[in-house]
């Protein structure tokens, strides 16, 4: 089993090495072959493993090698296999596996393919590196490699001037959440002087009630290291705040968003909060912020969705606002249902994504919603699964989103915390937008009459079989998931998640969600069949209200589309003093005293006094006769003078 958990791990990697070093010599058909063909081992491996050790709740440790020995601070390279792992393996592997098959048909023709499908293999390699990691050290590492792949994957497109702001902005946004996560790590180490997840956990209870100082205040030690790891987890996961790095993403192409922005990296967040839950459970404040700010941005994002054209901005809020969900049930005890959500959210994202790809295919590169429209007939089966996909995001029964969001709901209404009822209601609310931005994006793109061009309408093709495949089986888990892993996941006296996972016994949500009344357990349901309700209104019966509501309402819309303003905002805030100050710092720090007083000006006074010493060669002979003079009477001068 160990070697198994390596090859899962690590056959990633020898993909990204034979594709990076020999795909251009050897052609798009090897890059292609060697990272699906190694992808696809390591799903099967990473299934089996579920299967035989996570299905019975059996941890395992794989060490490799000694990382760091110095003194009395020692990291070892190990993995650390239980149930979150097995789940974070199963679901990253299968997902990459789903949409490196689908590259080969979307990037088909592309100049850069097997470059394309290495940093694919390589960035998978990383998120497998940070699900699987034993301490801190080690998370940081397939932390900081997940956001270095991000960046390369935004900016795939390098000839593109947004490809790369977007690029560049991810990974400025990014880092500082990582400042976050940096200084939780030493917040932890100081506190417990050791990094190892299992020896942190073991000495939290000792260490509950233990006092930091910290910017001169004394503060609850692991209060603080929890704030700061989810400042780190607001980054990755983009939650409000942090946010404005993922729309500006969608530059890069469909399939990355797809990996991206489903399974892997915007989940690792979430990830990260799950993991450290014996820490959490200590402090309840910081779980209350976690939780407000998880409904602020499933609700902002949603709001904002509702404006969007872009078909993958869209969807790219979605995920936003998903993730929020995610956290709200994090914040409140109830993981196990965070997890839960993660799983089901996996499928049916990396399903819109790539049905949305499938769409932008067909459409000749069109992104725009508004000029879509009545193209369901040419690509019956991106509509269909299209349909499934949003029917899960929504939340209907019995889609495997329902059973996942319902659950959140369920725990929102049973938190001891006050802040449980507060998130019911935002995710309520949050969840009508859910549904009704997911059918105005099937109304306008597939249904009513043709917006597009002549030229394009005559050009509209379903996709090859190479990307419908993918879709098919993302369809199917989207289908499915929800109902097979309830009871696994969630159900009430579910031993799956083991220690993996701890929850003090006065906040076990999971158990008294399964206990609450009937109208809050369809109150998901009720809330997207109001959205789907409004969209059909708005959209399909009464087109002509959407302008007028725009209109009536402008300073809403506004403030809607130009996304709650935040760009604009950290652009005032941040982006415009930077530049200013870097101008001043290159035209005054840099020309003026750096080159000014260094090298410009030695080169000035050296061009200065030479100059002046030219003068001096006339070429006439009594000239020279004179300076002798003159110098001959002057040493003599200074010898009678000393």
């Amino acid at each position: 089993m160990s070697i198994l958990a390596i090859l899962v791990v690590f056959l990633p990697f020898l993909g990204f090495l034979l594709a990076g070093s020999l795909g251009e010599k050897l052609g798009d058909q090897f890059s292609q072959g060697i990272t699906c063909g190694l992808m696809g081992l390591s799903t099967i491996f990473a299934g089996y493993l579920f299967l035989q050790l996570g299905l019975h709740e059996e941890t395992l440790l794989v060490p490799l090698f000694t990382w760091i020995h110095v003194e009395f601070f020692e990291v070892s390279w190990q993995l650390q296999l239980d149930s979150l792992s097995y789940v974070m393996m199963a679901v990253v592997t299968l997902v990459s596996w789903i949409v490196h098959i689908y590259s080969i048909g979307y990037m088909k023709g592309d100049p850069g393919f097997p470059r394309f499908m290495a940093y694919l293999s390589l960035f998978t390699f990383f998120m497998l590196m940070l699900v699987t990691a034993s301490n801190l050290l080690q998370m940081f590492f397939g932390w900081e490699g997940v956001g270095l792949c991000s960046y390369l994957l935004i900016g795939y497109w390098y000839d593109r001037d947004s490809a790369n702001a977007a690029a560049i902005k991810a990974f400025l946004v990014n880092r500082v959440g990582d400042v976050g996560f940096i200084l939780g790590v030493l917040t932890l180490f100081v506190i417990f002087g050791t990094l190892d997840f299992t020896a942190i956990f073991e000495l939290v209870d000792a260490h509950q009630n233990d006092t930091f100082t910290f910017l001169n205040g004394q503060y609850h030690a692991l209060t603080l290291a929890s704030f700061l790891f989810f400042i780190g987890a607001m980054g990755k996961s983009a939650q409000i705040g942090l946010h404005t790095w993922l729309p500006d993403a969608m530059e890069a192409p469909t399939p990355v968003s797809a990996l991206i922005h489903a399974a892997t990296m915007v989940t690792a967040g979430v990830f990260l909060i799950v993991r450290i839950s014996p820490i959490l459970e200590y402090a309840p404040l910081a779980r209350e912020f976690i939780t407000l700010i998880g409904a602020a941005t499933a609700l902002m994002a949603a709001t904002i969705a509702c404006v969007q054209n872009d078909i993958k901005r869209i969807i790219a809020y979605s995920t936003c606002s998903q993730l929020g969900y995610m956290f709200m049930a994090a914040g409140l005890s109830g993981y196990s249902a965070a997890m839960f959500h993660l799983t089901t959210h996996a499928f049916f994202k990396a399903l819109l994504f790539l049905g949305a790809g499938s769409v932008i295919h067909a459409m000749s590169d069109e992104y725009n919603i508004q000029k879509m429209g009545g193209i369901w007939k040419y690509v019956p089966v991106t509509y269909v699964v299209m349909w499934i996909g949003s029917l899960a995001l929504a939340g209907i029964p019995f889609f495997a989103g329902f059973y996942s969001k319902d659950m959140i709901m369920e725990v929102d209404w049973v938190s001891y915390l006050p802040v449980g009822k507060v998130a019911f209601a935002i995710g309520f609310a949050a969840a009508i937008l859910t549904a009704f931005y997911s059918w105005r994006l099937l109304i306008l793109t597939f249904n009513g009459t043709p917006r597009a061009d002549e030229a394009v309408m005559g050009h509209i093709h379903e996709a090859p079989l190479i990307m419908l495949f993918p879709l098919v089986l993302l369809a199917m888990g989207s289908l499915f998931s929800g109902s097979l892993l309830y009871e696994l996941f969630v159900g009430e006296e579910t031993p799956f998640w083991g220690s993996a996972i701890f929850v003090l016994p006065e906040d076990d949500v999971i158990t008294a969600a399964h206990h609450v009344y009937n109208w809050v357990h369809w109150s998901p349901t009720v809330a997207a069949l109001l959205g789907i309700g409004i969209a059909y209104l708005l959209y399909m019966y009464q087109s002509s209200w959407p302008e007028k509501l725009s209109t009536t309402f402008k300073g809403i819309y506004t403030f809607l589309w130009n996304k709650w303003y935040f760009d604009a905002l950290y652009q005032w805030l941040f982006v415009d003093p930077s530049f200013k100050l870097g101008k001043f710092l290159w035209e005054e720090g840099d020309q003026e005293a750096i080159d000014g007083l260094g090298p410009d000006g030695l080169a000035a006074l050296s061009v200065a006094s030479g100059g002046l010493l030219c003068r001096l060669q006339t070429g006439y002979v009594y000239h020279y006769a004179f300076g002798m003079i003159i110098g001959l009477v002057l040493m003599i001068g200074w010898y009678f003078w000393v």
